[in-house]
């Protein structure tokens, strides 16, 4: 064995150096990409997906109606938005959306969609609000496609929030509109309505703020109560 005192300096770092050269990881088992391997009855070395894989991009089972529907994962149909749900909407849907908006939307866009959210307030560029006409009157697909991919200064989504859960925001979004325009002639007639409509002193507040509301008369509470 050589000793080790009588080389240079020079040679002990080649030394070390080879020392540490294994080849172990590089020579593992594998197979090259298309290689031909015996291993398999059919000679391919790639193999298909197990039957029933679900890719991480999409959730959605196989056997879902929606699995293989373009407007539920694109929003269009042909070039153009589509303007319907691709299923129904009912006060589970609603609740759903609502909670992955008041999640992902609301710190920009505000919880009521006046664009008015904390990270606007901070300086972010402020998104445009909900309400204003042309957003009243965008197809729901345009929504849809606004989330999943982005636009302007807003990031795509897709990545985030599944197909369902983007379509159940576009649901509420269309709901929170309604809600802010509404009047006591949208309430059906065999509804009651438990309060009066709030009346505002100046601008309604954002997600934000709280809004600035009128007193409400003594004589109106009483009355209320009564009833």
């Amino acid at each position: 064995m050589p000793n080790l005192r009588k080389l240079s300096p020079l040679g002990l770092l080649v030394v070390l150096v080879l020392a540490g050269c294994r080849q172990d990881m590089h020579d593992q088992p594998r197979f090259k990409p298309l290689a031909k391997s015996d291993f398999y009855t059919d000679m391919r070395s790639a193999r298909a997906p197990v039957e029933g894989t679900v890719t991480a991009q999409d959730p959605l089972h196989p056997e879902d109606p929606n699995y293989s529907d373009t407007y539920f994962h694109t929003g269009y149909v042909g070039n153009l938005p589509g303007d319907y749900m691709p299923f129904p909407v009912d006060a589970e849907v609603l609740s759903r959306g609502q909670q992955r908006f008041n999640i992902y939307c609301a710190p920009c866009h505000s919880r009521v969609g006046d664009g008015n959210g904390m990270i606007a307030q901070r300086g972010f560029r402020p998104p445009p609000s909900y309400h204003t006409e042309r957003l009243r009157k965008a197809p729901l697909g345009y929504l849809f496609g606004v989330i999943s991919n982005g636009f302007g200064a807003m990031p795509e989504y897709a990545a985030q929030i599944p197909p369902h859960d983007r379509w159940a925001i576009v649901a509420y979004i269309r709901a929170l509109q309604l809600s802010q325009s509404a009047t006591m002639g949208d309430v059906p007639k065999d509804q009651k309505v438990p309060s009066a409509p709030v009346t505002f002193e100046g601008e309604p507040g954002s997600g934000a703020t709280q809004p600035d509301l009128e007193p409400v008369p003594a004589e109106t509470e009483k009355g209320e109560a009564q009833k």
